[in-house]
């Protein structure tokens, strides 16, 4: 690593000898010359490298060759032959190498070679997003071979299409939501198709994890199922970006021992990946982006992230360069540009229309123009949220500018790995939001470069997911004690609550689903069907946003973009799933707020550390959206809370907390008034530090802070996820407790700031406004947990004296949120 000190400022014009504008370290330096301090901490090259090329294996027919020869593809990279080679071979396997290293050709050449040898075989391919099935749709039948007959088969085909894919396609493109909801239900339809699948192909396999990435795992076993009542066992190619032990996280996901290849041999360009800290605002100034209210003004507050995103992408399209920039939620794509385009349209009229933004949510038709102009140039710039994250093929960017920390370094690289695919130098760009996390990585680079991915973590054997997909086989045919094998672990005890819950009908030949309905199992954990947004006066469709988020972003009063434009919402009716919108352009911004209760079902583990304890185990959080603010968009300022009548949510999850005895925080110098506000910053802390532990980002964990909390009768500091039953990243903080709480301690500490800001305790989903908080305290607090916590100290099993009171009531107090943005 390298550290280059700031860039003098430079001409607008080019020198005879200064290189072009495109080139990266051209670029980054105009880039920092636009403001007066310096706003980069460190930047990281990353060398090109030459690649390694195999021979065709000898079964590769001629006319697939020839096929990719008119691409341009003379020969494989040697870990393209590899794995292809074990897939043709039978054996499953996953190709986990760097973005463009080519994984599709991996999968591609046994599949199609497969495909030209037997005139009747099928093959499946599953992708986690409906632009990369498109994208994939193109390749395969841009490579012209007789016979193959792609197909996609998701939410967006035609009804009259549907019939002739099920039929005749013989290479059919999808998703494991329409795998669960129209291909597995319909296995009988199917059953020609099934029945000479010859490969299962499961791209960007990373991207499985959680509860999502459970629900997946057992929809690839009640796919595997099908086909093995049909006399087949298909072949399982699996490709990843980059992560930590691929082969066992292959093996969860499918259920099947899986070889892994992970030495990439594809050439790379150079990347020029620099940290990008949005500098501090003046006392007097206002970033009307900044969504994390500031503490009785003694809090510094920096720029908003997603205004210095616009300004940066509004710079590389001013200077002609073919720029994607990531943006976290939807409405921030949205917000990032329309700034961009309004700056560019001051500084060249019409210049603007060269912008646009990408996220879920949008039709069909409007995805695909919008893929189609950036591919062709017409698009200069595009603000997108990780929907175009994975494999779409962007041929011919130049840059990539990361809105905040992605969650994982997987994502990061996957993101980054965006521009020089054509390998051309490129230009990466993370801009840190005011958070702690993304404060704490833009100054410790070691902890982002030079480092393995991280591990996929995902669960098949929680309750909460094996159950309902269980229900659905049993919906799809009978089950059988092999089946009950084949779902692994607790599978039994499932099938036997299930029977008890009278869902199954156990007879001597299985067990039966007993309704006339399927089960409604929701994949990605969203919290119900998508919720239609329609323009009240003409009764268009705009789009749609997932049930999870719609208490969030479609209440009675909200303000909804879409593409620029802005509507205000009438009305929500959660029943029909249709929101009733009109445009309006108001002066002010919307921000739904919550309230969150928790009550401890049961404790899993535990460690008793004197006046400390640490603890793992089952808790039920209740939350409400119970009102909105309305903020001028000029200056920040609340206008009003208004209240909303929106039903409450139940969530049964894992969550990891810590205890400390009242005079143990006495004696750290802790006045009993400033407690609570003690706990609530190392709270928030908390939460934003666990990412560096756990595969997830602080939107998919929520916590809560009491100074005394009914079931521990303690102050207690909960973190828990925030999915049904659990996703993995409570039991990691419990397993690396010292760790975490070492890195949220020092994070705190280190922070410049005086009375604590969004660089260390201060919440962008905060509940309760930011307030009460108490940096010095949080630090005292963190001191103790650390003085007594042991880092190897065995965990204890609760016995019957640990149970919870049953009687005792909830903790019930305004905490941070849920994700308000859903997964794309």
């Amino acid at each position: 690593m390298q550290d280059v000190s700031p860039a003098a400022t430079v001409s607008a014009g080019r020198g005879p000898d200064r290189p072009p504008v495109g080139a990266p370290a051209e670029l980054l330096r105009r880039l920092r010359a636009r403001t007066g301090a310096d706003p980069v901490t460190h930047v990281e090259r990353v060398p090109a490298r030459a690649g390694e090329q195999a021979p065709w294996p000898d079964w590769t027919p001629e006319p697939l060759r020839a096929a990719f020869a008119r691409r341009g593809v003379v020969a494989p990279w040697l870990h393209q032959a590899r794995a292809a080679d074990l897939a043709y071979a039978g054996r499953s396997v996953v190709v986990a190498t760097g973005t463009a290293s080519g994984k599709s050709l991996a999968y591609q050449l046994p599949a199609l070679a497969t495909l030209l040898a037997d005139p009747r075989a099928t093959v499946l391919y599953l992708a986690p997003t409906k632009a990369l099935a498109a994208d994939q749709l193109r390749a395969v039948a841009g490579l012209e071979l007789d016979g193959i007959r792609p197909a996609c088969y998701d939410g967006d085909t035609p009804r009259a299409e549907r019939d002739w894919i099920r039929q005749h396609a013989r290479f059919v493109l999808t998703n494991p939501d329409m795998l669960h909801h129209g291909i597995l239900p319909g296995h009988a339809r199917w059953s020609g198709f099934l029945r000479r699948l010859a490969y299962v192909i499961v791209d960007e396999c990373h991207t499985y994890r959680g509860v999502f990435g459970s629900h997946v795992a057992h929809v690839l076993r009640r796919l595997r199922r099908q086909c093995a009542r049909l006399g087949r066992t298909p072949v399982f190619i699996l490709a990843s970006a980059t992560s930590g032990d691929p082969a066992a996280t292959a093996g969860r996901l499918t259920g099947l021992p899986v070889s892994a290849v992970t030495e990439d041999a594809s050439p790379r360009g150079g990347v020029t990946f620099a940290l990008w800290e949005p500098p501090l605002l003046p006392p007097d100034a206002t970033d009307t982006d900044t969504t994390v209210a500031t503490v009785a003004d003694l809090a510094p507050v920096r720029r908003s992230a997603l205004r210095e995103t616009a300004d940066l992408l509004a710079d590389t399209v001013a200077a002609g360069v073919r720029t994607l920039a990531f943006v976290r939620s939807r409405k921030g794509a949205e917000v990032v540009a329309a700034n961009a385009r309004r700056a560019l349209d001051e500084a060249v009229p019409g210049l603007g229309e060269r912008v646009a933004a990408y996220r879920g949510g949008y039709l069909r038709e409007e995805r695909r123009e919008l893929e189609r102009a950036l591919l062709h140039g017409d698009l200069l710039g595009l603000a997108s949220t990780n929907a175009l994250e994975l494999g779409v093929d962007l041929v011919g960017l130049d840059a990539v500018l990361i809105c905040g920390w992605p969650g994982t370094r997987a994502s990061l690289w996957q993101q980054a790995g965006r521009a020089g695919r054509s390998g051309g130098e490129a230009l990466a760009v993370l801009v840190a939001r005011d958070d702690p996390l993304d404060t704490y990585l833009v100054h410790h680079p070691e902890a982002l470069f030079g480092r393995p991915v991280e591990a996929t973590v995902l669960d098949p054997a929680n309750p909460y997911v094996l159950a309902p997909q269980l229900a659905c086989a049993a919906a799809e045919a009978p089950l059988t004690p092999a089946d009950l094998e084949l779902f692994g672990e607790g599978a039994k005890e499932a099938v036997d609550s299930l029977v008890a819950a009278g869902a199954l009908r156990q007879r001597p030949t299985g067990w039966y689903w007993r309704h006339r309905e399927r089960p409604e199992v929701d994949l990605r954990g969203e919290g119900g069907a998508p919720v239609c947004v329609v323009e009240a006066a003409t009764g268009r469709l705009l789009g749609t946003v997932d049930g999870g988020s719609s208490h969030f972003l479609l209440h009675p009063g909200a303000v909804y973009l879409h593409q620029g434009v802005s509507y205000v919402v009438d009305s929500l009716d959660l029943a029909d799933g249709c929101a009733l919108v009109h445009p309006e352009e108001p002066d002010w911004s919307t921000h739904a707020r919550d309230v969150t209760s928790l009550t401890v079902a049961a404790v899993r583990s535990y460690v008793d550390a004197g006046p400390v304890g640490l603890f793992l185990g089952e808790v039920d959080v209740t939350s409400q959206v119970v009102s909105y603010q309305r903020r001028r968009i000029a200056s920040g300022e609340v206008i009003d809370t208004r209240p909303l009548d929106l039903p409450a949510r139940e969530l049964r999850t894992v969550a990891v907390w810590f205890t400390l005895s009242p005079e143990s925080m006495t004696s750290a110098g802790i006045a009993p008034a400033d407690v609570s506000g003690a706990l609530h910053a190392a709270e928030h802390a908390g939460i934003g530090l666990l990412p560096l532990m756990a595969t997830c980002d602080r939107w998919d964990i929520g916590g809560l802070s009491t100074a005394l909390h009914p079931d521990t009768e303690a102050p207690t500091v909960f973190v828990y996820d925030g999915h049904p039953g659990g996703a993995g990243f409570a039991e990691r903080a419990y397993r690396t407790a010292a760790q975490w709480l070492r890195a949220t301690r020092d994070a705190i500490a280190e922070c410049g700031c005086e009375a604590g800001c969004p660089s260390c305790v201060q919440s962008p989903k905060c509940g309760n406004g930011n307030n009460p908080l108490s940096k010095p305290d949080a630090v005292r607090v963190l001191d103790v947990v650390l003085a007594n916590l042991p880092t190897d100290h065995p965990p204890r099993q609760p016995g019957p004296a640990d149970a919870p009171d049953s009687t005792a009531g909830a903790a019930g107090q305004e905490q941070d949120g849920q994700e308000q943005d859903g997964q794309e």
